[in-house]
């Protein structure tokens, strides 16, 4: 008999079973998940053919022998031992090493001190006008800037004429002519272009961080230094994960600004694998050449970067 109590335990879990999809329901999901695939199908379609395509193309035309327009040549591996052992290609990638240094380390570098000071001023029309003149570089198209600054850096620009008149007119030169200074003062112009688009993204990171650490680390008798390393670093490990990111692709796939401004000379000093890319496919008729430095090209990136994304990838302190 039952107790008025209710009745004893069983030991068995009584909680109401989880109801069993039926036909109906198993419709409507599979209906909404179709529906959403049709909305991405175009942008599918659009990645497919003109990104995953022409990257297989590009792996594929990179073991062949071929000129563009006769009969390919099966060649295997033969134009990546060229890639890698041909010295004056090795001497190209190691351009585009080097030029890191310029598009990606010290705009990020400045970035953040730059940042540090407009941050106090971010209110207000004062503050508007100074991120619009930081960003300004971002709007200009880089060939313009490519020209500009080729007037600027020529025997009788500027910054030569400015030299000459503070005294200093020996150290005036050509200085994407000479072979010492041609490359860094590329990267000066790289710079000078990422150097706005650093410094905003790393603004716009500083207004999200909790102004109670600031007044925490002040507290804690932290200096502006130690309120930088403490606060301010950490905080931006995600921003400066994408700042290094998009330069250091900027720096390797630098083209724009090279071919304007110096046409990879002189000699070889200024020469980039996106341009010898472009002048062995177009010039010299080496395609399976040129598609096998493109994909040494996209591995390196690759080899750059997902390292980055790892390190700066999680969740903000």
């Amino acid at each position: 008999m039952t107790s008025a109590l209710g009745s004893a335990p069983t030991g068995r879990d009584e909680r109401p079973a989880r109801p069993t999809p039926t036909r109906a329901h198993r419709f409507r999901w599979a209906r909404a998940a179709g529906t959403g695939w049709l909305y991405v199908l175009p942008a599918l379609v659009m990645y497919a053919v003109f990104v995953l395509r022409p990257l297989a193309l590009t792996i594929q035309y990179s073991l062949y022998d071929w000129n563009g327009i006769g009969v390919a040549r099966w060649a295997g591996l033969d134009n990546y031992l060229t890639v890698f052992t041909d010295s004056d290609l090795l001497k190209i990638i190691g351009n585009a090493v080097i030029l890191i240094v310029f598009f990606s380390f010290i705009p990020v570098a400045l970035g953040l001190l730059v940042a540090s000071l407009v941050r106090r001023i971010t209110t207000g029309a004062f503050g508007t006008v100074v991120r619009t003149i930081l960003f300004l570089p971002q709007v200009i198209p880089l060939v313009a800037a490519g020209i500009a600054w080729s007037w600027l850096l020529s025997s009788n620009g500027l910054i030569n004429q400015v030299l000459r008149a503070v005294g200093l007119g020996g150290v005036a030169r050509a200085w994407l002519g000479d072979f010492d200074t041609a490359l860094p003062a590329v990267g000066v112009i790289g710079a000078w272009v990422l150097l706005g688009l650093c410094t905003i993204l790393l603004v716009t990171g500083m207004s999200k961080i909790d102004p109670a650490l600031y007044e925490a680390a002040r507290l804690d008798g932290a200096g502006p230094v130690r309120e930088f390393l403490a606060v301010t670093l950490p905080s931006l490990r995600q921003e400066i994960g994408v700042c290094l990111t998009v330069t250091i692709i900027a720096a390797l796939a630098s083209f724009d600004i090279v071919y304007i401004s110096t046409s990879g000379g002189p000699g070889l000093q200024t020469t980039v694998p996106g341009l010898e890319i472009y002048r062995l496919a177009f010039s010299q008729r080496q395609v399976g050449l040129a598609s096998a430095l493109a994909v040494v090209l996209m591995l390196l990136v690759l080899a750059c970067v997902l390292p980055i994304q790892r390190l700066t990838r999680g969740e903000k302190p």
